[in-house]
């Protein structure tokens, strides 16, 4: 019998063992690696060393003692490159050499895109004093830097703890094997599903099936390195329900991500607008209500180049009415953000995934910011900026993280139950010796979770919507008083007698009203008129306002009692609203249009007046 040896094959997926003998061909050698590796044709190649050098091919004359292949040999799998791809694309684009065997293919965000294209390098002038060298030279003094230096980083003014999830990126796949063999993977804190030389769990596990124990450590890298309000105006409104209730406040932010070129490979959070669903606020607690109107908001957002990309809420006490001033609650002897926090901004980014090519599953981390109006140490409001960790992320997802009730500073690891295996999770501390100690999570300091992020207004604000004296109300505001209706569209368009259409109508709430009324609801014919708003068109915006859909709008304002400067001058089919609105009148109840003469709607039979 011919002896049996073992061949180790590495590639991008990792290393796996093949059976075969001295005398077995080298091409039924091969049929068994692609078997193994599960390929369907010649799409890889086989070396005897790593720099793909003395390539195996295959052949039915050739055996394996031929080639001097021994029990225990490692050999080195590559997948074939694409088509047309040169080895310089290969290095610098988008390509199928940095994406793991396996993985499925994603596109990415846009900005992911662009700054996969960008050198990243940090370039310096020559020194005077140190460099000796002539104009065109480099030596150490001078030469550029990678985006992941972490002594240029921590030199920043101020400096920068966590570098740009690209930089990240590219310290991963530097060096001489472009990242081949670099997989981002998701921590999973459950039970692997499918083994079966057991019962289930609770009654039995094994080392196959067993999630690891997580340490718990501060990250590195941050996806996003700064958010950017456009403008005062967007935080101002939003803080006017605290300043009116006293109660706090919740909302989404939409915007874009753009480049962040005060960090190397950042990438900044843009808001453009604050979304706010529906709550129930106090003074100490918030409680987000089911939002039937989220799918709505998100599709007319995309239309308008914006999506999702964080949440706000307030933590506001007044300390001095007269003074204007707010109580500095979370600091470093408190916290900055509690355990509570943390789940509800975690339960958020695992919603808002982060597409990302070099993930088997195609998405690792989130985008998603969490930001908290809160009062700073100069007792004025202040806009603090977070994220939580991928760990924290998973901790949420497989449900292991719970807060402490009587200490939000802190939370707490899950113990493993006849329903659920939590693995043992642990973090590191100093003693009182000085000595580092590993300590369980139960109790957990959630400094461990959170990763800060500047806040920031831009010197010179941005209006992606227009700004008014007399804005349109905000949504889910009825316990102001403030109310989404035609009356409070006919004030609004009373008080806006702007010439330009555009600038009249490009409001982000007012166009949400305009989809979601139950009235009539423009979901359908409405695309024009935001394609009008995101391009700043306003010849888009006149042939909207032409329609029969703005004409109908304009016959319910009509009807409201309300003086409309402009709306006199066409009605629904071109002719005189006057005229129209005094032949026909509106129901107070259903605003059904009814027919002049009568006394009674003669849709829901209640009386005229």
């Amino acid at each position: 019998m011919a002896e049996t040896i073992i061949i180790r094959v590495q590639s991008p997926e990792g290393v796996k063992r093949i059976t075969a003998t001295k005398r077995e061909t080298v091409a039924t050698f091969l049929k068994k690696v692609a078997k193994e590796f599960g390929f369907r044709n010649n799409g890889f190649s086989v070396y005897t060393n790593r720099n793909r050098t003395g390539e195996i091919t295959a052949s039915q004359n050739k055996s394996l003692n031929l080639l001097k292949i021994k029990h225990g040999d490692m050999l080195f799998l590559y997948p074939s490159s694409p088509a047309g791809c040169s080895s310089e694309t290969m290095d610098t684009s988008v390509s199928q050499g940095l994406r793991p065997v396996g993985a499925p293919q994603v596109v990415e965000d846009e900005i992911d895109q662009y700054l996969i294209k960008q050198d990243g390098k940090i370039y310096r002038n020559r020194d005077q004093q140190l460099c000796r060298h002539g104009p065109l030279g480099k030596c150490v003094h001078c030469v550029p830097l990678e985006p992941f230096d972490e002594d240029y980083l921590n030199h920043l003014e101020p400096p920068v703890k966590h570098m740009s999830f690209h930089a990240y990126i590219r310290k991963l796949t530097g060096g001489a094997d472009k990242g081949k063999f670099v997989a981002l993977e998701n921590i999973s804190c459950k039970i692997k599903s499918g083994c079966e030389g057991h019962p289930p769990w609770p009654e039995g596990i094994c080392t196959k099936c067993q999630p690891s124990a997580i340490t718990l450590n501060r990250q590195k890298y941050r996806h996003v390195d700064n958010i950017m309000f456009e403008n005062h105006t967007i935080a101002d409104r939003f803080l006017d329900f605290w300043r009116k209730t006293g109660n706090q406040h919740l909302g989404y932010l939409y915007g874009r991500y753009t480049e962040h070129k005060d960090i190397p490979l950042g990438i900044r959070a843009e808001v453009a607008a604050i979304y706010e669903p529906p709550q129930i606020g106090t003074q100490n607690s918030l409680e987000i209500l089911e939002d039937p109107k989220a799918e709505v908001v998100d599709e007319i957002a995309a239309k308008l180049g914006l999506r999702k990309v964080g949440w706000i809420f307030t933590d506001l006490v007044s300390e001095d009415t007269r003074k204007g001033t707010v109580r500095y609650s979370r600091n470093k002897d408190t916290y900055y953000l509690s355990a509570e926090e943390c789940i509800t901004a975690g339960n958020f980014q695992n919603q808002q995934p982060n597409i990302c090519r070099l993930s088997p599953d195609g998405h690792f981390g989130s985008k998603f910011v969490t930001v908290v109006a809160t009062g700073g140490p100069d007792n004025q409001v202040h806009f603090e900026g977070y994220q939580v960790s991928n760990q924290c992320m998973a901790l949420v997802r497989d449900e292991c993280l719970l807060p402490c009730r009587d200490a939000p500073e802190l939370g707490y690891a899950k113990e493993s139950s006849s329903e659920q295996y939590v693995p043992d999770v642990f973090y590191k501390d100093i003693d009182k010796f000085g000595n580092e100690i590993t300590q369980l999570a139960r109790p957990l300091p959630v400094e461990y979770l959170i990763i800060d992020i500047t806040t920031t207004f831009p010197k010179d604000p941005v209006y992606t919507f227009s700004i008014s004296q007399n804005p349109f109300p905000i949504e889910n505001r009825d316990v102001l008083g403030e109310t989404q209706d035609f009356h409070s569209l006919a004030t609004y368009l009373s008080q806006n007698t702007s010439s330009i259409f555009l600038d009249i109508i490009s409001d982000f709430h007012l166009l949400l009203f305009l989809v979601t009324n139950e009235v009539m609801p423009l979901r359908d014919s409405i695309s024009l008129l935001l394609e009008a708003v995101r391009t700043k068109n306003e010849e888009l915006a006149q042939t909207w306002k032409k329609s029969e859909q703005w004409a109908t709008i304009e016959q319910l304002c009509s009807t409201v009692g309300v003086q409309i400067s402009g709306l006199q001058e066409y009605g629904a089919m071109g002719g005189s609203t006057h005229a129209v609105s005094a032949a026909m009148w509106a129901c107070q109840h259903c605003t059904f249009m009814n027919q002049p003469g009568t006394d009674h709607c003669e849709m829901c039979s209640l009386p005229r007046t």
